[in-house]
């Protein structure tokens, strides 16, 4: 049975547990296991380092990489000095990134590969785990903790323009995790492996469920995933990897609950995971609620079970709205948060959804935002970089089925003669990051383009299903 009262911090969270239990590990490095105490340290440490360059309270700092016991360690180290912390998929082009950070207010950068920041961004320098003096760390440092400030921000992409950064505190981010951990079973002795990067909110949200239980977090190299998986209880996982696991032998993990999210979940994949000693859940959440907000023990329906302890749903004209535990404050924009909720306090998804049997039902975007493996795709996003193609006048991209993946895009392109459709993946590269580069590509038949001004998205999409 899930633990039904929430841990209640008076202190930031890692420094409570180094406290109450300074020798029990937090973290699994690789093999090495981390007690609470060094993991303390370690951020005291680094604090005094990124203080000493200049980071201060309140102030911006990105963090771009991917998962790594340094980014973890940047992440609590930026919290703890009181200074907002974004972090970026590595991923995200120089040119969106110098768009965006100035308007997100970000001061600061680290990488933990050679960046271009824009000149706006001071560079923070690299650093490494084992180096890092935990002697003469300063723990006057430490900013006081406040559940309620306003400290992390996760890109999320909207239905147009740039990407915006929803803003929570860290008590939004413990209710989201207390209020799952209410209904799945994670306790002190078990482990979660970081399996999803921090740039993700579902990344994040494993990072709070450690911290709300005092649990163990594990990090790890992906690769092989049950290599990764050795010893662990626990992972978020997209189907995808699972399918990949399952695939190999299984048998020598403990693995124990599998939370699954980022693409449709087919009933095969978690009957033969049951099979296998691995119970799934299911579930619907979003950037702007500090992940998941419906979740249930995955079963043979489509539907993501009930709010969460704490949250609140309703279905206005078929669209879902949420508020309540882990809502976030709004979105940051030039030194502001503009608010994302409603005069009563409802955020308005544009995801479509039905009640059946008295659980909630996903029917799809109210626009056309899809998930790949995990990776939200917007279509305009990609169609925008195709029509700067000097053969190429009009774009769409739609998604189709993956059994892997769940959808993948796929382009449809009005051409000039000379367009060598083969070539158009490699002209994306660098462009736009990998998970969006569609598999496929069509020239627009001419059938789509009579009958008025504006070519259907659905018929286009229709077109493709049929030639597939």
């Amino acid at each position: 049975m899930a633990s039904l009262t929430p841990t209640v911090f008076n202190h930031w969270p890692w420094q409570q547990w180094a406290s109450e239990q300074p020798n029990a590990t937090a973290i699994i490095r690789e093999q090495q296991s981390i007690s609470w105490r060094r993991l303390a340290d370690e951020v005291n440490a680094l604090c005094s380092l990124f203080y000493h360059h200049g980071v201060r309270a309140g102030q911006g700092v990105a963090l771009n990489g991917k998962n790594s016991p340094e980014l973890l360690l940047g992440y609590l180290a930026i919290l703890q000095l009181g200074a907002r912390v974004l972090p970026l998929n590595p991923q995200l082009p120089d040119a969106l990134q110098a768009q965006l950070l100035p308007i997100l207010n970000i001061d600061w950068g680290w990488s933990s590969h050679p960046a271009a920041w824009p000149d706006s961004v001071k560079p923070l320098p690299s650093f490494y785990i084992e180096p890092l003096s935990v002697d003469n760390s300063d723990t006057s440092l430490m900013a006081d903790w406040s559940s309620a400030q306003p400290l992390t921000m996760t890109l999320t992409s909207g239905s147009s323009g740039l990407p915006k950064a929803a803003v929570h505190t860290p008590q939004a981010h413990l209710a989201n995790a207390a209020g799952l951990l209410q209904r799945m079973q994670f306790d002190a002795g078990d482990s979660w492996l970081l399996s999803l990067p921090l740039f993700h909110v579902s990344g994040q949200g494993v990072i709070w469920r450690w911290l709300q239980k005092g649990a163990t977090l594990v990090q790890r190299n992906m690769h092989p995933l049950d290599q990764a998986l050795a010893g662990c209880t626990h992972a978020s996982l997209v189907p995808t990897q699972l399918w990949r696991l399952l695939e190999q032998d299984a048998n020598q993990l403990v693995l124990k609950q599998v939370l699954l999210g980022g693409a449709s979940i087919p009933v095969e994949l978690t009957e033969r995971a049951q099979q296998a000693g691995i119970s799934c859940w299911c579930g619907y959440g979003m950037t702007e609620m500090a992940s998941t907000t419906c979740a249930k023990p995955a079963d043979a329906t489509a539907g993501v079970g009930i709010p969460l302890p704490g949250r609140e749903l309703q279905l206005v004209d078929n669209e879902i709205w949420l508020r309540g535990s882990g809502q976030a404050l709004g979105y940051w924009q030039q030194g502001e948060i503009q608010p994302l909720s409603d005069s009563q306090g409802w955020f308005h998804t544009r995801d479509r959804g039905e009640m059946r049997n008295g659980e909630l039902y996903i029917c799809g975007r109210m626009d056309n935002l899809f998930f790949s493996g995990g990776e939200g795709i917007q279509p305009e996003d990609i169609e925008r970089v195709l029509v700067t193609h000097p053969l190429i006048e009009q774009a769409f991209v739609v998604p189709v089925d993956d059994v892997e993946f769940g959808q993948r895009p796929v382009a449809v392109v009005d051409a000039l003669p000379g367009l060598d459709l083969s070539q158009l993946s490699s002209w994306l590269e660098g462009k736009i990051t990998r998970f969006q580069i569609p598999d496929s590509y069509y020239v627009l038949p001419a059938e789509l383009k009579q009958g008025g001004i504006k070519i259907s998205r659905l018929a286009v999409k229709e077109w493709v299903m049929h030639i597939k």
